[in-house]
């Protein structure tokens, strides 16, 4: 008798198993959903962006900023702010897909020229003093250890477009290389650092 109800019954963990699995499953795919379009996270490859962010540091991106897409997807169900001068934003490289994280600097219409690692923007100087920027309110600590990088002889940004460049103006692979942008193509836009390289935990917002 006992072995008879052994073979009727299954195992604990099988049984645990085929009431819990779905469940689970949606779960699990409803926080992959939120991490796609809501929020995620994003670890700092390179120095392109010194002194702002160091490699190591981990960012959070705010997802909903530029628009809510479905997610896993490309399409956008609710448009957003367009993305603004001064935003750290992360996309895909044009050049190869690699995913970057790098400062809008001009957007559609901006007149842009570069010299010395210095920004014009509409004929205005956005610099404030030795390796300082100013984008509206926001002032961003520039590095020039490395030099300027390739200068900017005037370029006007199409609609639809941006240009993005690093803060390490010397040593970033930026769109004075592969070029502009599409906004509505931008992944996030990186709003804190959550984890600082060798300090640990922290928050401090870009």
């Amino acid at each position: 008798m006992n072995e008879t109800a052994s073979l009727a019954s299954p195992h604990p963990v099988l049984a645990w198993l085929r009431r819990e699995a779905f469940p689970l499953a949606v779960m699990l795919l409803l926080l992959f959903a939120a991490r796609d379009s809501l929020a995620n996270h994003y670890q700092v490859p390179s120095g392109s962006m010194q002194p702002t962010l160091q490699p190591g540091d981990r960012v959070v991106v705010d997802m909903r900023a530029y628009g809510l897409r479905i997610p896993f997807t490309d399409v956008q169900l609710l448009a957003g702010q367009a993305p603004q001068r001064g935003d750290v934003a992360v996309f895909d490289s044009p050049a190869d897909g690699t995913r970057l994280i790098k400062r809008v600097v001009a957007v559609a219409g901006d007149r842009v020229q570069l010299h010395d690692g210095y920004l014009s923007i509409n004929e205005q100087p956005l610099r404030q003093d030795v390796a300082r920027e100013l984008f509206g309110s926001k002032q961003v600590q520039l590095d020039l250890r490395d030099g300027g990088g390739p200068d900017i002889n005037g370029i006007t940004i199409p609609a639809g477009k941006l240009l993005v460049v690093g803060d390490h103006r010397g040593n970033s692979f930026d769109g004075r290389f592969f070029g502009l942008v599409d906004a509505d193509t931008v992944y996030g836009k990186a709003v804190a650092v959550y984890w600082r390289r060798g300090d640990g935990p922290e928050w401090r917002r870009l």
